[in-house]
């Protein structure tokens, strides 16, 4: 049954946008309020009363950017909104996958809805239905310095509307005119300010944002199941995690993660069978998980706030205000709060990897954890998972030049009119690579931690762990001998993706902070 939702341009969701960007094809159909279409028409009838007065306004009979002195003949500003579009079309790279291509059309939709665009309603409604049908636009990765606007990714989704470009659809790379054809509508022609309205925003930068939050939550929350299993699988001290620590500490995300690893270890067989060992304390990597990993949710939680505001914001220029008469040519489209706490993030999901890769260093080395050494039965003729912890070192360490910032590598353009610039779209690809990276490093931390849970039998952890371990085992079987583990790594990432961990756990002992 196809779920009908619309877009008021100021109440979309990060939730929803994942929601929706990784639908199936013909299963959510998206338009816009009725409200929202008014006042979408309301600002559009003030720019053809511009247009109509003769009066230079930047956007509608202007050239744009360092050309903005230009004005134009009211009978070429048809071909000059198709100019721009045409010129801005420099994006290059591999093109961004299906579920951020359909978040950045969902977004750019919602902002035009807000009203203050002056947009020609029916592009709008050409967008929403290629989203509808499964259309997706070919938008390469890379082009954006992320300030005024996304300018090229979003040109080479705004060509489509003219019927110009190509499009993934039905499994395949085709010209845009000939999906259109089969979904049974027509290119849309572009009018005064249509181009630009666009193109001048923030919803390519938005998009990766929001994606990388729906995942990170997600994530945060992975990373103390993850923590939990390898300090039972060491038989190490939960004594660290006393709540009455946190409370002299009392940062929201320690208190919520020392509170989720309790829960997680309660009835934990394996911990009480060594409670009285006399082991005092743990290395970091075990010991200040809920001073690191709450830390870590800092970041998440900052990244959180920006993105919520950023994605029911107008953000192009110059924006139309019809009640008050007047345009105003400002900086909306500018993504630095957005740089900003992207790059932030980058830096809390860094971290999760980096304590990953340490605690699965200890479950290798003997002298700590009295398992066998790189947890295979014969070592030596048998590697076991030494390489496996060589590849969450090296993800690791790639995360770490991942996390310099490109917000503060600004670089002038256009002839220095744009003389700041955020660089969003850059600190968004390299978080969603940081991402993809931490959640291979805890595939491998599973991987080993499963294994070694195997070699503490007959000892069971607690309920939700040895469900997680099952998990893990209807994928992934015990490693008896040596073999390749690539596969298994990625069968686990499968299991990350579809968060399919995280609900086997919540379903046994409830929401986790």
């Amino acid at each position: 049954m196809v779920k009908k939702v619309k877009l008021t341009g100021n109440d979309l969701t990060i939730e929803q946008i994942y929601e929706w960007a990784t639908a199936g094809d013909n299963e959510i159909e998206i338009s816009i309020d009725q409200n929202a279409l008014k006042k979408m028409q309301v600002s559009r009838d003030y720019v053809h009363r511009v247009v109509k007065d003769g009066k230079p306004v930047y956007g509608i009979n202007t050239g744009f950017g360092a050309l903005a002195n230009k004005f134009i003949d009211r009978e070429n500003l048809a071909q000059l909104q198709v100019n721009l579009i045409r010129s801005h079309c420099t994006g290059v790279g591999r093109p961004f996958n299906r579920t951020v291509s359909r978040a950045v059309m969902i977004l750019r939709a919602n902002c035009l809805a807000g009203g203050n665009s002056g947009i020609n309603p029916e592009l709008v409604d050409l967008l929403l239905a290629m989203i509808n049908h499964g259309i997706i636009p070919v938008i390469p990765e890379k082009g954006s310095v992320g300030a005024s606007g996304d300018l090229a990714p979003l040109a080479h989704i705004a060509i489509t509307l003219m019927g110009e470009g190509k499009v993934k659809f039905k499994g395949s790379v085709v010209p845009t005119m000939e999906a259109l054809k089969q979904i049974g509508k027509n290119p849309v022609v572009l009018g005064p300010k249509d181009g630009l309205a666009l193109i001048n925003g923030t919803a390519v930068m938005a998009a990766l944002g929001a994606i990388a939050i729906y995942e990170s939550t997600r994530l945060m929350k992975l990373a103390d199941i993850l923590a939990t299993l390898t300090l039972d699988a060491v038989k190490g001290s939960m004594k660290a995690y006393d709540e009455d620590i946190a409370r002299l500490k009392p940062h929201p995300g320690q208190i919520q993660v020392a509170s989720n690893l309790n829960k997680l270890l309660e009835g934990s067989k394996i911990i009480i069978s060594h409670e009285n060992c006399g082991k005092v304390q743990d290395p970091y990597s075990l010991r200040c998980v809920p001073q690191v990993h709450g830390a870590c949710r800092q970041t998440l939680n900052h990244a959180k706030e920006v993105v919520d505001i950023e994605l029911n914001s107008v953000t192009d220029n110059p924006i139309i205000f019809p009640e008050q008469d007047k345009v105003i040519s400002g900086g909306n489209f500018h993504g630095e709060a957005l740089a900003f706490c992207m790059d932030y993030l980058c830096m809390g999901l860094a971290e999760l990897c980096s304590i990953s890769e340490r605690r699965v260093e200890k479950m290798m080395n003997p002298t700590f954890s009295d398992l066998p050494a790189f947890l295979t039965k014969d070592s030596g003729l048998n590697s076991g998972l030494m390489i496996a912890h060589v590849t969450a070192a090296a993800l690791t360490s790639e995360n770490k030049y991942l996390c310099h910032p490109a917000s503060v590598d600004s670089i002038p353009t256009s002839t220095d009119k744009e003389d700041h610039v955020s660089m969003g779209v850059t600190s968004g690809r390299k978080l969603h690579e940081v991402l993809y990276n931490t959640k291979r490093c805890f595939a491998i931390e599973l991987l080993c931690n499963t294994q070694a849970l195997d070699f503490q039998r007959p000892l069971k952890s607690s309920k939700p762990l040895e469900a997680v371990h099952d998990l893990i085992r209807s994928k992934v079987p015990f490693i008896e001998k040596d073999r390749m583990l690539s596969e298994d790594i990625e069968n686990i990432v499968k299991l990350i993706d579809s968060f399919e961990i995280n609900k086997t756990v919540e379903n046994i002992i409830g929401d986790l902070n």
